[in-house]
């Protein structure tokens, strides 16, 4: 039998863990809200986080198919996957309702 979690195998602990903290749920919610082109610079200072840590977390969220970096000559442009764009908008629909 598979080492799960709570229901939640191996596997999906740690991304699960991820987004259950404040800055990386508030990073898709920003994302999925965005007016303009988002980078991990803009995206850090509108979190109140630094960017080296924005940027540790969007590789996770990258690995996991939840969001894209577009390169656009030293910048890179965040977007999300449409798997990144539903679990942002089941995160705002949960921080809302409380």
């Amino acid at each position: 039998m598979a080492n799960t979690w709570g229901g939640i195998s191996a596997n999906n602990k740690e991304i699960f863990k991820v987004f259950f903290r404040e800055k990386p749920a508030m990073m898709l919610v920003e994302l999925r809200n965005a007016k303009a082109e988002v980078y991990a610079s803009s995206l850090a200072k509108q979190i109140d986080c630094t960017y080296s840590h924005v940027v540790k977390i969007l590789q996770q969220m990258e690995k996991e198919g939840l969001i894209n970096f577009d390169k656009q000559g030293r910048l890179k442009l965040l977007t999300l996957t449409k798997k990144g764009g539903e679990v942002a908008e089941k995160i705002d629909h949960i921080r809302t309702a409380l």
